[in-house]
């Protein structure tokens, strides 16, 4: 076996240092371009059965593909560019009996090694040899965290998109990795980016049966990743196959829960009158099949040939949620509860009092890819993917007038033309131009000139513990962000021990921000009319910043040792002004471009051999991300309020850093189980906060600088039971403290704001989303043609907050915590074949045992279900009671949630 000295060692990274310096320069200068990881790698030797040597010129191929490549003089061989998934391989040479390798499984940026032993050949004796080819329970090129979930096991999980096969992952708390705020995550689809730079989210995302592998890295990663933090997210989706195929699916469902229900459940609740309209004592046990409904299809094969291939993929998806509000008032609605005689009080309720769901989803998602290939190895193709989303967010206020909550809607779409160029079996090159867009909007009614917007002052008209007797929101937001990609890669295998990839992406970005408010009143002659005045975010501006990064990294691979080596750049023009001065009610504040700004990020990955079934790994890396567009762009006029504190965005801010390290062993325990065990350590800085400035007339404004700090460290356990003999088990747990000086970019702000004003956290604290102790557990039970059964349970230690009496401080900043939470989760499936078609029966049942998790809570008390400000306050002005105001079915996770449904395919 190799085993080079450290000698050695420094030798080759001082050698590799020099490549990467001298292939840096050499991208500077040239004009091609480059692209995120989206395929593996396949490599390992052939040898003679009987003694053992080398053989040269065996051909490897990678069946159904045109991939392949021979071995050289030392019986080497590598295969580049293989898409995740699961294949078979044949080597054949002159003089030797063949041998076929099948359920060789490749995941995106790893090494699967295969090696041959051929026999050979005799005149009497002329076979071929069939191997089944085992994956490894210890992955020995894994350098950081990352975990890979393929095609089959997405099909088995209980959970209805990527966000929930996202929060399975251990060290990921609500879409915080370990620790970090939301936001700090690159989403990649095929490689090419599609987090939304205004929100930091994912701006579209694949449905499941459209993904091949997803992978997810929460620890370090390589410099080909840029623009985040905490995370990576790369959903690999499907190409067409070579024979045709198809499926269909169907499913409905709805909430049943046994307790007594904090959700008004139109099913069952009994109706009253408007003095007692609401009576939630019925148990959630009515089922209304259309209440949760989804349709989902995929068609898949050749157009022409084998060369030119087809995926097509539908979903349409709607969930009505389990909270509910009654319209038993309109917006338009008018009430008057001014005297202190009940008997006096004026309500005008014109609702048809019929239940509204409040926390509703409808999705519809569309996907279609072309793949063809031409030139032998060269592949060209076509990808378009179009998401349209509606949700109303639950606003308590609102219950009696549904109709006056905010509608969302968005809609991205993302269409991009991908080349790949085999220059030779160890070098290819891939190209990629897309374009992405995504819009959004949130709005009462569509026409700003509806008649239907009340008088301004109507949803002010109960007092107190009171639900609103009309009244509406009066915000109008739109905005539109569209970026063109230009990216690609170059890699090339250059010697049997090292993989050099060389990358560039730009961007161009186009965002456009519509906020204004809904006037009526007597100044507008009681006639709705759009205004941008009143507050100083309103605002219809264009800005287009400019992005764009460049990436060199070696992957060296040896036998008693594995090396990811890169460094990254990166630059970002915001194309705004930024302010020289504070703002002044006298005179225009002078201003002055913001000027660009660059980045070079280091990253280093180890992973070595201690035995034959162990390893270890130890990683390092800066990691730089651009600040949200929504951050930078707040008030581009930089408008002022003369009465009223606001806030201004910054387009100078720089980027936020964070600076990790991670130290990890795998194990293998037995033949079919393995263990992980990962401590981290991250220290962020730069992150964005507030500041406080006053006008003249002693009135406030915030502008958003980079000032904020934080911290997270600990550790993840894992073990993993390989599905083997019908049966398959993961555990994996996280201790993690994830503190900082504020949670949110605008708390400083919000504490200024407060009644009195609270002086900000200038120490540590834990963050919003510090769950220090979590468990993951999943089983599965079934044999792949007859039934499978997944079971996932999660539990987590309760978030933090922080205590307070009377919207004053009686503790420190998220001194105290929620209760702990649970849940179990449950995946049936039962396959019927059927001549040439397959059917399967699945169940899915969300909160199996309906349990009651308290997730936000009254800051007196720290429990969902009371608080001590109900005892204090006398009769609330309206028509609702005390107690009902103070429950709050929005506090608590959704009861059960049951799901039946068929899919068939052929």
């Amino acid at each position: 076996m190799e085993r080079p000295s450290l000698h050695h060692f420094y030798i080759q990274l001082c050698a590799t240092m020099k490549l990467l310096r001298t292939t840096l320069l050499l991208w500077c200068f040239c004009a091609d371009i480059i692209f995120a990881g989206s395929t593996g790698k396949i490599a390992g030797k052939a040898i003679d059965s009987k003694t053992n040597e080398a053989i040269p010129g065996v051909n490897i191929v990678v069946e159904g593909t045109k991939l392949g490549a021979p071995t050289d003089f030392d019986g080497n061989y590598f295969i580049l560019n293989v898409p995740p998934g699961t294949y078979t391989l044949r080597a054949s040479a002159i003089g030797y009996h063949s041998v076929t390798v099948t359920d060789v499984k490749v995941s995106v940026d790893l090494t699967t090694t295969i090696d041959f032993k051929l026999t050979e050949a005799t005149v009497q004796l002329n076979q071929e040899v069939v191997i089944v080819a085992q994956r490894p329970i210890v992955q020995k090129d894994l350098t950081s965290t990352s975990s890979k979930v393929s095609a089959d096991q997405i099909k088995a999980f209980p959970v209805e998109d990527v966000a929930g096969l996202i929060n399975l992952q251990a060290g990921v708390v609500e879409g915080h990795f370990r620790g970090g705020r939301s936001g700090e995550v690159l989403y990649l689809i095929d490689g090419i980016p599609v987090t939304d730079s205004y929100s930091g989210g994912a701006g579209v995302t694949a449905e499941n049966q459209a993904i091949q592998e997803l992978e997810v890295i929460s620890g370090t990663f390589n410099a080909e990743y840029g623009q985040a933090m905490s995370g990576v997210v790369n959903q690999i989706t499907k190409d067409g196959t070579e024979k045709f195929s198809a499926t269909v699916s169907v499913y409905a469902g709805d909430y049943v829960s046994g307790r007594d229900s904090k959700f008004l459940n139109p099913d069952s609740v009994r109706y009253g009158d408007m003095r007692t309209p609401l009576q939630p004592t019925d148990n959630y046990n009515h089922i209304a099949l259309t209440d949760i409904y989804d349709v989902q299809g995929t068609v898949s094969g050749p157009i022409v040939g084998s060369d030119i291939t087809f995926f097509l993929t539908g979903r349409h998806y709607s969930n009505n949620g389990y909270l509910y509000g009654r319209r038993i008032f309109l917006p338009t609605d008018s009430a008057n509860f001014s005297s202190n005689n009940p008997l006096q009080w004026y309500r005008g309720a014109s609702g048809d009092n019929s239940f509204v769901p409040m926390n509703n989803e409808m999705r519809t998602t569309l996907q279609a890819k072309i793949t063809l290939r031409a030139f032998d190895s060269d592949k060209i193709r076509f990808s378009y993917l179009g998401q349209w989303r509606q949700w109303r967010n639950y606003d308590h206020r609102y219950k009696y007038t549904p109709d006056g909550t905010f509608k969302n809607f968005s809609t991205g779409t993302l269409a991009s033309v991908h080349y790949v160029s085999v220059i030779d079996a160890g070098t290819f090159w891939e190209t990629n131009a897309a374009m992405f867009i995504n819009k959004e909007k949130s709005y009462v009614y569509e026409d700003p000139f509806d008649p239907q917007y009340p008088i301004n002052t109507r949803k002010l008209q109960a007092t107190g513990d009171a639900f609103f007797t009309g009244g509406a929101e009066d915000i109008h937001f739109s905005r539109e962000l569209r970026y063109s990609l230009l990216k690609g890669d170059v890699v090339s295998q250059i010697t049997k021990h090292h993989q050099v990839k060389s990358g560039f992406e730009g961007k161009v970005y186009r965002l456009w921000i519509n906020n204004f408010g809904i006037r009526n009143d007597q100044f507008t002659d009681f006639k709705p009319q759009p205004v941008y005045f009143g507050r100083s975010d309103f605002a219809n501006v264009i800005v287009r910043p400019v992005q764009a990064s460049l990436y060199v990294q070696d992957k060296m691979e040896y036998e008693s040792f594995i090396v990811n080596i890169g460094l990254r750049f990166d630059y970002f023009d915001s194309k705004a002004k930024i302010l020289t001065e504070q703002l002044k009610l006298s005179r225009t504040a002078s201003q002055k471009p913001a000027e660009p700004e660059f980045q070079f990020s280091p990253r280093f990955g180890l992973a070595f051999p201690i035995t034959d079934r162990g390893v270890l790994h130890l990683s390092y890396g800066h990691f730089f991300q651009i600040p949200q567009f929504d951050l930078m762009y707040l008030n581009p006029s930089y408008n002022i309020n003369e009465t009223d504190a606001f806030q201004v965005g910054n387009p100078g801010l720089r980027s936020e850093r964070t600076v990790a390290y991670e130290l990890g062993l795998q194990q293998q325990i037995a033949e079919d189980v393995g263990m992980d065990v990962t401590v981290f350590y991250k220290d962020v800085r730069n992150l964005i906060g507030t500041k406080i400035y006053e006008l003249e007339n002693r009135n406030k404004y915030a502008q958003y600088i980079n000032q904020d700090y934080g911290n997270t460290r600990g550790f993840i356990f894992s073990v993993e039971k390989r599905m083997t003999e019908g049966f398959g088990a993961t555990l994996d747990y996280t201790f993690q403290i994830a503190k900082g000086n504020a949670s949110d970019p605008n708390s400083v702000f919000m504490d200024n704001q407060s009644d009195p004003p609270v002086e900000s956290q200038k120490q540590l604290a834990p963050l919003d989303w510090d769950r220090r102790h979590s468990l993951n557990v999943s089983l599965t039970l079934g044999e792949s043609k007859n039934y499978t059964i997944t079971t996932i349970g999660r539990l987590g230690t309760g978030l933090p907050y922080t205590p307070a009496y009377q919207n004053q401080r009686t503790g420190l900043l998220n001194s105290e915590n929620r209760p702990l939470t649970y849940t179990v989760d449950l995946y049936a499936t039962k396959f019927i074949s059927l001549a040439d078609y397959t059917m399967s029966v699945f169940a899915k049942i969300y909160n199996v045992f309906d349990t009651e998790n308290e997730l936000n809570v009254f800051t007196d008390t720290g429990r969902a279900n009371y608080s001590l400000q109900a005892g204090l306050s006398g009769r609330p002005r309206g028509i609702n009671s005390i107690e009902e105001y103070y429950t709050r079915p929005d506090f608590y996770s959704a009861p059960r949630q049951i799901i039946v449904g068929l899919e068939f395919s052929f």
